[in-house]
């Protein structure tokens, strides 16, 4: 499917679940950070003409990252009317969070309370205006390895991209005009004091990984396995002890 067709029917997709929701939003609320996901989420709600709010959250953020956010946030406004921006810096809350937790220090636990405190902040500014918390996980890494924080970035009211390889989401990129800055840059999440990005964490750059979901036979399947196995918790639907009271 040509980009220009796929971006159009998820415009369409986000406007008809706005309409259609009991809950009638009256805005779309986006986390941004500089990455191809979160910049094309936001170009796509912008288009559906609903006010878009965006969030820039540096949380002791590389600046070569929270720079292409800001990027990407100046090309919104001056491309689109209906665009909110706020840079929202979360240093001191991060700071107070890990003080008060101190005793319980974990460095892979503090880079998923980074994404936490980050979806927390977005459903606060969703509140306030009526809105709907729009998540910019693809494909790949919510349906194929999970690799994305369980109520963190994982939390969000509606994913308009998640049907999306990562391919599909750098050719929607390039169609909407999207910074080449952000479409050539390493994927990260963000989430480290070392800035690593997102192959040095997978093991696999995203090309090897929808190969390896494609297709059994490729030579990465098997690694590809291993890491959907670690991460099945996230993916699959919470574990409830049921009662037959018959």
């Amino acid at each position: 499917m040509e980009a220009k067709k796929r971006a159009e029917i998820i415009t369409k997709w986000i406007d008809d679940y706005c309409v259609k929701s009991s809950f009638n939003p009256k805005s779309l609320v986006v986390g941004i950070s500089g990455g191809i996901d979160s910049s094309v989420v936001s170009a796509l709600c912008a288009k559906t003409g609903r006010k878009t709010i965006v969030l820039t959250m540096p949380i002791k953020q590389i600046k070569s990252q929270n720079d292409l956010s800001l990027i990407h946030a100046k090309w919104l406004k001056e491309k689109y009317n209906n665009i909110e921006h706020h840079l929202i810096d979360m240093d001191k809350i991060f700071e107070s969070f890990s003080e008060v937790l101190s005793n319980f220090n974990n460095e892979h636990g503090y880079a998923n309370s980074r994404a936490r405190l980050r979806m927390a902040s977005l459903y606060q500014v969703a509140a306030a205006n009526s809105g709907l918390v729009v998540g910019t996980g693809n494909k790949v890494e919510d349906f194929g390895v999970g690799f994305y924080t369980k109520y963190g970035d994982g939390g969000v009211d509606i994913s308009p991209i998640a049907d999306c390889t990562k391919t599909h989401v750098w050719e929607l990129g390039k169609y909407l005009g999207v910074s080449e800055k952000i479409i050539n840059s390493e994927p990260t999440d963000g989430l480290w004091n070392d800035g690593r990005n997102d192959v040095q964490q997978l093991g696999m750059t995203y090309k090897e990984l929808e190969n390896a979901m494609k297709d059994k036979n490729d030579q990465n399947y098997k690694k590809y396995l291993e890491i959907r196995k670690k991460n099945l918790h996230k993916m699959n639907p919470i574990p409830v002890c049921t009662f037959n009271e018959e």
